[in-house]
């Protein structure tokens, strides 16, 4: 029994494997697999054919090799079925289905506002869910799956949010309730890993296993891979980099603590710097613009605006934001000599002023050691790697025992 069982393992493992080197090589052929995977031919033959079978992978080209043997180039079925993620934000949904290809053939976003409830939002999470696969049954035919991104720390074994903080959730059972409204396999993730396995899979750190993924949004979100695997520690949780201690004295943050890096880093951060300039300096003329002379109309898209015109208010925010978030990334850099570095989320938009500051930071007080050939960059996939990442999880999965 067990022999049968590790047999069916390593099939499964050998089925992502292959389905992986198309995603990612396509068009190659079944010689082709064979020397990339170093599996032999007739069990490369074998899988391929399975996935044929099973509206996977199809055929699209008759190639001959050096020595003039014809072969069949193959490429992922786009066809193959159709998968579903959803990112249930502190403020927003993000909802996208992509075919097998990983091709997005559907999204659409809206605003919430946590104070709505967790019925409330949940049910305008299966309604734009439910859109989703209504055009995938169209487009693709199968479902094959939904991710859930969600800030929060999650038990991804039994797909329960065990807390989220800024949305004042708490043990809830996410899979059971969404299994039983959609009757689809269902895997549910921390927002910051998600994004993590969106760069992974799909964007900056293809090819890259060793890499921490920072986002700063309503929170600071944080996924930390290392040889390809996310790092969840002992219990599943580990990663919560923005509510690591900064100052025991400071703001009182949504966790419970005092002085997290979430209350410091980030576009509320921002905001308050800009207020607190002000009051200290007076304003420039940009802030005064954005503001209309009301120090609590500015919101992050504005400073980022003024910053670009050289306000220097604007600018010293997002310095003194950009100066912290590179002590954050100097000390995960000395523990975990990741080989990338991603910063997401709103980060993104302030990037030209973020990332270099970040990186002289990082350059100043990290081991020089563990900096060799690091990279630091910013998100591909933007505001979606958390739901590309929550995809990725469906599609890892459909051959896993």
């Amino acid at each position: 029994m067990r022999n049968t069982a590790d047999q069916k393992l390593v099939r499964k493992l050998n089925n992502n494997i292959i389905v992986e080197i198309l995603r990612n090589e396509a068009p190659v052929s079944r010689a082709n697999l064979s020397a990339i995977t170093g599996l032999n031919r007739s069990t490369v033959s074998s899988i391929i054919d399975e996935l044929i079978d099973g509206g996977w992978v199809r055929e699209i080209a008759l190639q001959t090799d050096k020595i003039g043997r014809p072969g069949m180039l193959l490429e992922i079925n786009p066809d193959g079925g159709f998968v579903v993620g959803i990112e249930i934000g502190v403020d927003f949904l993000l909802c996208l289905a992509t075919d097998f290809s990983t091709e997005v053939i559907w999204r659409k976003s809206i605003k919430i506002d946590p104070e709505e409830g967790q019925v409330a939002i949940l049910q305008k999470a299966f309604d734009l869910v439910e859109e989703a696969i209504v055009f995938g049954k169209k487009k693709c035919g199968r479902g094959l799956g939904i991710g859930i991104a969600i800030p929060g720390l999650v038990d991804v074994h039994d797909g329960v949010l065990k807390l989220a903080p800024n949305l004042k959730w708490e043990n809830v059972p996410l899979r059971l309730i969404w299994n039983q409204q959609f009757h689809y396999p269902v895997y549910v993730e921390n927002d910051g890993n998600a994004a993590a396995l969106g760069e992974y899979y799909f964007g900056a750190a293809r090819g890259i296993k060793d890499l921490i993924y920072i986002a700063a949004g309503y929170g600071l979100g944080s996924g930390i891979m290392v040889d390809g695997k996310v790092l969840r520690g002992n219990k599943g949780y580990a990663s919560e980099v923005g509510h690591m201690t900064y100052d025991p004295n400071g703001k009182l943050c949504s966790c419970g603590k005092r002085g997290c890096y979430e209350t410091m880093i980030g576009p509320r951060a921002v905001i308050e710097n800009v207020q607190k300039l002000i009051k200290e300096k007076g304003p420039d003329k940009t802030i005064i613009k954005i503001s209309e002379g009301n120090g609590n109309a500015i919101n992050y898209d504005a400073v980022v605006n003024a910053a670009l015109e050289n306000d220097p208010i604007a600018i010293d925010a997002l310095n003194d934001v950009g100066c912290k978030l590179g002590l954050v990334v100097s000390h995960l850099v000395n523990i975990f000599g990741p080989r990338m570095v991603i910063l997401g989320g709103a980060l993104n938009y302030a990037k030209d002023f973020i990332e270099p500051v970040v990186e002289r930071v990082v350059k100043q007080n990290a081991l020089s050691l563990c900096q060799e050939d690091l990279v630091i960059t910013n998100s591909f996939l933007g505001q979606e790697s958390s739901v590309m990442g929550a995809i990725g999880l469906v599609l890892e999965n459909l051959w896993q025992i």
